[in-house]
């Protein structure tokens, strides 16, 4: 029997490469519970390095496993801008593409073949800034990093906040790789608001972020502190510690995730990896991803369609089927109002959008026998993207 081939591209090497390995390490998690089949088909993962955003390298990675290596999905993506790039090669080749990060929310919106496992940006912040709100919160300013994820964690948080009749001071942008905040550490001492929300990517630019506000005494001014799950990745929670301590963040998985499917995905992870890599988000949407595509091809949609069986992409597309309908377009059809169990808790793809659709938790970075946290204290229900 052929093996399903996906292409996956991602970041094994450079400041990201920690991404790379939590992808990896997720879909190895999901594979080996499963013989190493996809409904019913050994799988071959075909990785290509990118790293950081460089649309135009994975736009070619993703032409050459097309054309070369005739994958039959594609996935992977930690940057938008990448899966921007791959979007445009997977609409040509009429194959699905599978979101395992890349969280700007126009993502499936403009490439029809794209399926989004993981979240978008707006989804995860806009509950924050309605809990803000809650506990009366309605003075903030706004920390981003000045690239497409920043400008829509801003907006997403300005608008919830202004919707609810809340002030946004200042919204301050910081370039890409910043770890010298000490200029907007003054200016948001000058203005003092009751709470700052700031979104940076995971790794070194929360930890320094939280560096400056800790050494610049930020904490005894009164301002709260909140931020997007991003900035106490779980990958980088550990190496963290006391400087995240008590920072509320939002977003849709943590290592602490009290569920039995959680505990099940934890405890393979952990017997396969050791304690010195803990599961992020990046390997929990890896981990869903294998799941959905594996019940995707299962589905009773599926069943019978030669062209799939064989391969999606085998001969250069010769899944079509009846009214000229790819093998391609089915199984993305297939993926629409997918409903899983996931370890971060329920999640389904919207049938309309391809987009998806989870809870949202507010958590606050704990120490817990021994090891750092995100403890999931509050829940918002069915998040979907707010299109922000």
């Amino acid at each position: 029997m052929r093996p399903l081939r996906i292409g996956v591209i991602g970041s094994w090497t450079g400041p990201y490469a920690g991404g790379g390995r939590q992808f990896d390490a997720g879909m190895a998690v999901w594979l080996a519970a499963h013989n190493q089949h996809i409904a019913g088909r050994p799988v071959e993962l075909l990785r290509r390095d990118v790293p950081g955003s460089a649309p135009e390298q994975a736009r070619r990675h993703a032409q050459e496993l097309v054309d070369t290596e005739r994958v039959d999905l594609l996935a992977g993506l930690d940057f938008s801008s990448n899966a921007y790039a791959v979007g445009t090669v997977a609409t040509q080749a009429r194959i699905p593409l599978v979101v395992m990060n890349a969280a700007s929310s126009g993502i499936t919106a403009r490439c029809p073949f794209a399926v989004r496992l993981s979240f978008t940006i707006g989804q995860v912040t806009l509950p924050l800034a309605r809990w803000a709100l809650q506990q009366g919160l309605r003075d903030v300013c706004t920390v981003v990093a000045d690239y497409a994820s920043g400008v829509d964690a801003e907006s997403a948080f300005v608008s919830g906040i202004t919707a609810g009749g809340g002030r946004v001071g200042a919204m301050l942008r910081v370039p890409l790789a910043t770890l010298d905040y000490s200029a907007y550490m003054l200016r948001l001492r000058e203005l003092k608001p009751q709470a700052v929300f700031f979104f940076l990517p995971s790794g070194q630019m929360p930890a320094s972020f939280l560096k400056f506000w800790r050494d610049r005494g930020m904490a005894d001014t009164g301002i709260r502190l909140l931020a997007t799950g991003d900035a106490t990745d779980d990958n980088y929670l550990e190496n963290m510690g006391e400087l995240a301590e008590g920072l509320v963040t939002s977003h849709h998985y943590s290592f602490a995730h009290e569920s039995p499917a959680n505990r099940r995905f934890t405890a393979a992870f952990e017997a396969e990896y050791g304690s010195h890599l803990r599961p992020a988000y990046f390997a929990v949407a890896a981990h869903d991803a294998m799941a959905a595509i594996d019940a995707a091809m299962s589905s009773p949609a599926m069943r019978g369609n030669a062209g799939v069986n064989a391969g999606v992409n085998a001969g250069g597309n010769a899944g079509l089927g009846v009214s000229g309908v790819t093998g391609g377009e089915r199984l993305v059809d297939a993926f629409r109002g997918l409903r899983l169990d996931s370890p971060r808790g329920p999640l389904e793809v919207d049938a309309h959008t391809r987009d998806i659709v989870q809870n949202v938790y507010i958590r606050r970075v704990e120490r817990r026998d021994g090891r750092w946290v995100n403890r999931e204290f509050e829940r918002f229900e069915r998040v979907r993207d707010p299109g922000v």
